[in-house]
């Protein structure tokens, strides 16, 4: 493999790898390093976003529609619930292909382009599970994957497969199919779309992976931060949902209050980078400023600061190795502002340690972890589960799962027999959960 300096901006064949010497090539490579530049490209690149009419998605359009001597959307996919929006966008950027998960929602969404559309033409329309996998791996530069789940398992491995250089915020489809991602990804292929690791990202563009001694994620503490074990039983959904610093979907934003979305994150930087789980650290930084950190071998850390907006990130995975002007607002130093840092309440919050756990176990647990959090989620929102009985069930899932075989044969239908497993189990005692709390307060 021949290294280059990203500066060429050379049109090169898909899969050829630009960077330079000296950067996180040490074997064995690293799924995102900033030093290599996957697929480099003068002038305008095609993105496809999956997930257009979530919080990410919507976010990138905005990115786009302000940068249209950059970027050109191609494609758009989402679920099908927001018709509406998904034909609006699909009119704004010109696209050449709308898909929906939901095969239902064609007809709205027809009538939707139709009313967008007048007499022109509609562009193609795909529906159905099969429709993200096939938009994933249609004639783009870059990928999007913006969904939100493990259902963005499937076109993470179709745009990598199909030599797209891959924008990951879908971190559910790296946590269970970690094996299966490494092995497709080449390197410089993924760039990742998370605020943290996108900071990771940019911090370790300054060493070599032999420079780094630690990485430290920052997690905002989500709105109960400070509270005790104890002070979270009789917390609400609504509770749960005012998060004080980001505006993100529901799963998301209570994965940030029991603090999953961290555990999953360290699992994120683990498999990306290749830093051993031990040399992972976790901080609580209420103002969400700094996105997190790298400690070098020298003792100087490096920590990537923004005030907090996505589209920061979101111009680093479709951009990259190239910066989008104006991108997201910066902070304004002329005024004082106060940056706190606190240590975990691992009592309070054991979903990291969990996490920790099931990475290293490695396999199918990170994928029944995973799957046992949205189904505990979502009875959580639906009020039939206490909000601390959401680890505690998960808890007990990974438990009665065990040791895994080996995740180096790890194969989808693996992932997708555990998922479906630990669905149902976590369903089964959040169920038995509801009831015992039912008679108990019938008796009270």
């Amino acid at each position: 493999m021949v290294l280059r300096e990203p500066a060429a901006r050379r049109a090169v064949r898909p899969g050829a790898v630009c960077g330079h010497n000296g950067g996180m090539t040490d074997s064995p490579a690293p799924l995102a390093d900033p030093h290599l530049v996957f697929d480099p490209v003068a002038g305008v690149r095609d993105v496809v976003v999956l997930g257009s009419t979530g919080s990410i998605g919507t976010q990138a359009i905005d990115l786009v529609l302000r940068n249209p001597d950059r970027f050109r959307v191609t494609g758009l996919l989402a679920a099908g619930g927001r018709v509406g929006l998904l034909a609006e966008q699909a009119y704004r950027l010109r696209v050449r292909t709308v898909g929906v998960a939901r095969e239902d929602a064609v007809p709205a969404l027809k009538e939707a382009l139709r009313g967008q559309y007048g007499t022109e033409p509609l562009p193609e329309i795909l529906a159905g599970p099969d429709a993200a996998t096939q938009l994933a791996a249609s004639d783009c530069h870059t990928v999007l994957n913006g969904i939100t789940g493990s259902i963005g398992l499937a076109p993470t491995l179709a745009a990598l497969e199909a030599g797209r250089t891959l924008a990951l915020a879908n971190k559910e489809s790296l946590i269970v199919g970690g094996p299966l991602v490494k092995a497709l990804a080449k390197p410089g292929q993924i760039i990742p779309v998370d605020s943290e690791h996108a900071a990771l990202f940019q911090a370790l563009a300054a060493g070599t992976r032999a420079d780094v001694r630690k990485l430290v994620v920052t997690a905002s503490g989500g709105p109960f931060r400070g509270r005790t074990k104890a002070e979270l039983a009789n917390v609400t959904p609504a509770d749960a949902l005012a998060h004080p610093t980001w505006a993100m979907g529901p799963v998301i934003t209570v994965n940030s209050a029991t603090l999953v979305n961290k555990g999953l994150e360290v699992i994120e930087a683990h498999l990306l980078y290749d830093i051993p789980f031990e040399r992972i650290e976790v901080v609580v930084h209420p103002q969400s400023y700094v996105h997190s950190m790298v400690e070098f071998t020298d003792g100087s850390t490096l920590a990537q600061a923004t005030p907090p907006d996505m589209r920061g990130p979101i111009a680093i995975g479709l951009g990259w190795p190239e910066r989008v002007p104006d991108a997201a607002p910066a902070f304004d130093w002329t005024k004082a502002s106060t940056w706190e840092f606190f240590p975990l309440d691992t009592d309070a919050f054991p979903s990291v340690g969990l996490a920790r756990h099931v990475g290293q176990l490695a396999g199918t647990a990170p994928a029944v972890f995973n799957a046992a959090n949205e189904e505990c989620v979502d009875a959580f929102l639906n009020g039939t589960l206490p909000f601390n009985a959401i680890m505690e069930t998960v808890t007990r899932v990974v438990e009665e799962h065990g040791v895994p075989g080996t995740g180096t044969s790890l194969t989808v239908a693996d992932v997708l027999e555990a998922e479906t497993w630990a669905r149902a189990r976590a369903r089964e005692l959040t169920k038995a959960t509801s009831t015992e709390r039912t008679t108990a307060e019938a008796r009270a």
